[in-house]
């Protein structure tokens, strides 16, 4: 699949590039695995001069083996001898970058952890002493998004406050998921959707159904379902490694959310324990999940649902992970089964995240979210607000719009416009062939 969009990111990579020439400069790049930050990198770095390093969990001598290896092909060093530690390593190109520019990237940045953690000090000392007289362009990437924060957030750690740069990187957008079924024949509304949902726009995961002409609802479900799938470890592969001894628990809460139970109370009352810490966790250091409020709600409310910000791990969660019995015993017709009777029902959340993110990027709305009141009442799909112009958006959403009763819409309200008085009001019923609206 050929390089999409991210012109933000090169934009941004490609002006630290250019400062790199006066002093170097120190890049993050994390963000979720799949979602494309090697090939981002790559791309960034392809006219220049540059230099990859993989972070692989082996002995830190061999890495350097390796590392000698590829310095030796790619760059025009003086004859060196062995070299057993990191350290030396990167003292070596940091002498290379001190005459002409250079990248480096430095993949799974996390894994030092694991290689030899005296690696993050040794190079905030080096850094430190020689970044104002050295070109080098240094990039960190990281999947491991609570180790990456750690590394580079926590005021205790070495490499705190070094970062000129730290791109959390996003799956595509729903313009660019668009563009790519486009390109492969798809441009109807209906495979958009529902290659949103099951995807979320993970690069990798739309490159790897693209190479296997599985674009629509029924072909991406036979290569999902099927024995040896990528997709079918998916969520534990990713998962277990950065929730460690206690990967039940923070299973059995996203096994929850994903099937519907989004509030803390009904966390705490099927797995009776206190889920306040482990859902703090799960939303500010492994960013897997979000948490919706009402529109004119206060911040610390308590009128608070979960969601699982990654589509395809919803999924996962919700039919996978929940049906692993049948996947172990290869029973995929009783799992088709089963995501044939409930897709509509789970999808229909998901439709309107595809709409709030569409408002999203039009960029017309400051805010933009749902509105309920207590015991779910008076329950609102989407609420977008210009503050500016004084304009407010209250719509329902269903993939046939026609069951949509704007008059029962409008007797949601009451209390929601009493917090926008003076505010011009648009009801909507939107459907799923309103998308085409926002996307020309």
């Amino acid at each position: 699949m050929k390089f999409y969009n991210r012109e933000d990111e090169l934009n941004e990579l490609a002006t630290l590039y250019d400062q790199s020439g006066g002093a170097g400069r120190m890049t993050v790049l994390t963000g979720r695995r799949r979602v494309g930050k090697t090939v981002l990198a790559l791309e960034s770095a392809k006219s220049a001069r540059h230099l990859y390093l993989f972070v692989s969990r082996k002995a830190e001598a061999l890495l350097c083996a390796e590392y000698l290896e590829e310095i030796r092909r790619q760059l025009p060093l003086p004859v060196v001898g062995e070299i057993r530690h990191f350290r030396d390593i990167f003292a070596l190109l940091i002498e290379q970058a001190r005459s002409e520019r250079l990248t480096l990237i430095i993949d799974e940045f996390q894994e030092f952890f694991t290689v030899n953690p005296a690696v993050y000090s040794e190079l905030q000392n080096l850094w430190d002493r020689h970044k104002a007289t050295c070109k080098l362009n240094l990039i960190c990437i990281g999947s491991v998004h609570s180790l990456m924060y750690r590394i580079f957030q926590d005021a205790k750690e070495p490499l705190f406050g070094r970062a000129d740069r730290i791109i959390f990187l996003k799956p595509f957008s729903i313009r660019t998921i668009f563009a790519i079924l486009k390109d492969y024949g798809h441009s109807d509304l209906t495979t958009l959707f529902d290659c949103y949902a099951l995807t979320g726009g993970l690069p990798k995961h739309l490159e790897l159904l693209a190479e296997n002409q599985a674009l629509s609802k029924t072909a991406m479900l036979d290569f999902i379902l099927k024995p040896y799938s990528p997709f079918l470890a998916e969520g534990k592969s990713q998962l277990v490694e950065e929730f460690g001894r206690d990967y039940g628990t923070y299973f059995s809460i996203l096994d929850l959310i994903a099937s519907g139970k989004t509030a803390r109370s009904e966390i705490e009352s099927v797995l009776e324990i206190h889920s306040g810490a482990y859902l703090t966790r799960l939303e500010n250091e492994y960013a897997l999940i979000g948490r919706h409020l009402p529109m004119t709600a206060k911040p610390g409310g308590r009128l608070q649902k979960y969601y699982i910000r990654d589509n395809f791990l919803d999924f996962w969660f919700r039919f996978i992970h929940r049906n692993h019995s049948a996947v172990e015993t290869g029973n995929f017709s009783y799992l088709r089964q089963v995501i044939d009777r409930d897709y509509a029902t789970w999808s229909g959340r998901l439709l309107e995240r595809f709409f709030r993110d569409l408002l999203a990027a039009t960029g017309r709305y400051n805010q933009i979210g749902s509105y309920w009141e207590r015991g779910n009442r008076n329950e609102i799909d989407l609420v977008a607000v210009n503050d500016l112009e004084k304009r407010l958006l209250i719509a329902e959403i269903k993939r046939n719009k026609a069951r949509i009763n704007l008059t029962e819409l409008q007797a949601k309200a009451p209390r929601l416009l009493e917090y926008y008085q003076g505010y011009a009001v648009e009801y909507r019923a939107l459907g799923l062939e309103d998308a085409a609206g926002f996307l020309e």
